[in-house]
């Protein structure tokens, strides 16, 4: 369908894959590259080009209709979901051949029941306080699975909660997923895939214990924490952007959107931009967020809308119908200081860029 909105998602491809070399460079060789691919690949919808999952041998989601999706596009190598499945997705995971992380009794006895080979990796619950078992308890919970004849136990892994500023706390976590996986394969031999480390992981503690990496916001060359980019040369590979879609002057005393929450203090110059918290621009931004137009930032003024919402365009010159409007550009305004403007954190606003908002992927640098 050919794209006649006015606001898109522009996805550089060439920046991703720039990412995925740095990072294996950054961890070396011998560990392998499980991209993080949930959430539509954090809104960006890498994971619906082909082209692009095909360059890894395993991929990681965080849903099994996300691996569905997958296989449907012919993705035909590993898929592991990250997060336990529900009893009733196991014939969706033998049908299209799913591997599972796994962490309950329960759900390791319904795997039991159906006679087709089912590959799993445990989690070993090392301080997230999430989901997983106890380090301690890895051999018994091996046992329970050795109950059954179709259920190959493929990986080990676990979760850092603070990799990115509690190094005691990541330490004792690290040296817990250790001593398990060490204990585990001292009982059953050689384990495939052992994995710890997300984005924080990676770059504070590279050298963990392990032979697979998850990266995830790195991935898309954004920060993980404060740090990130004085660790690794990466590069951001979206820029969320609109156009001027219509202009008008009004005098001083003039409200602007819904609620009044504006009133103009002098002769202002204001902007209709076509995308608004449908599309997953935060209402937060409503009178305190910046965009960038024709060199310039410009402040949005009035309450954010559904669709649409206004920008203070006074002292830009020349502005017009059509100007490329920025919500974030990585260089004049970064998705970072989108984030913050808004309360939260820059994955939040990369995966809730709405399927409304049709995205455009570059291949050139």
């Amino acid at each position: 369908m050919e794209i006649t909105r006015p606001t898109i998602f522009e996805i550089n491809l060439e920046a991703f894959k720039h990412n995925v070399r740095e990072i294996q460079k950054y961890v070396g060789n011998d560990k392998e590259i499980m991209p993080v691919i949930k959430a539509n690949a954090y809104g960006t919808y890498i994971n619906k080009r082909l082209d692009m999952v095909e360059m890894f041998d395993i991929v990681a989601v965080a849903l099994v209709d996300e691996a569905v999706e997958l296989r449907n596009l012919g993705y035909n190598k590993e898929i592991f979901v990250l997060n336990q499945p529900y009893k009733d997705e196991i014939e969706k995971i033998i049908k299209y051949n799913i591997t599972v992380g796994v962490s309950s009794k329960s759900f390791v006895e319904e795997l039991g029941k159906y006679n087709d080979i089912i590959n799993i990796h445990i989690e070993v619950g090392t301080g997230m306080g999430r989901t997983g078992i106890h380090p301690s308890r890895i051999i018994e919970y091996i046992d329970e699975i050795k109950k059954y004849s179709n259920i190959n136990i493929e990986g080990i892994y676990t979760h850092l909660s603070s990799a990115d500023y509690d190094d005691e706390y990541t330490t004792k976590q690290l040296n817990s997923f250790e001593m398990a996986v060490k204990n585990a394969k001292e009982y059953i031999g050689t384990i495939k895939y052992v994995h710890s480390l997300a984005s924080n992981g990676i770059l504070n503690y590279k050298d963990a214990y392990s032979n697979l990496v998850r990266p995830g916001i790195i991935l898309y060359g954004y920060e993980s924490f404060d740090k990130t980019m004085e660790k690794i040369d990466i590069k951001p590979v979206c820029k969320l952007k609109s156009k001027v879609t219509f202009l008008k002057e009004v005098e001083a005393g003039v409200s602007i959107g819904y609620g009044r929450s504006y009133i103009t203090d002098k002769k202002t110059k204001v902007a209709t931009i076509p995308i608004g918290y449908a599309d997953g621009l935060r209402r937060e931004l409503s009178n305190k967020g910046e965009v960038y137009i024709n060199g310039k930032k410009a402040s949005i003024i009035g309450k954010v809308c559904m669709d649409g919402f206004m920008a203070d365009v006074t002292d830009i010159e020349d502005v017009s119908l059509g100007d490329d409007v920025y919500i974030w550009d990585n260089e004049n305004i970064t998705l970072e200081e989108v984030a913050t403007m808004s309360n939260t954190i820059n994955y939040e606003i990369m995966s809730t860029i709405s399927n409304r908002v049709p995205r455009i992927f570059k291949s050139e640098e």
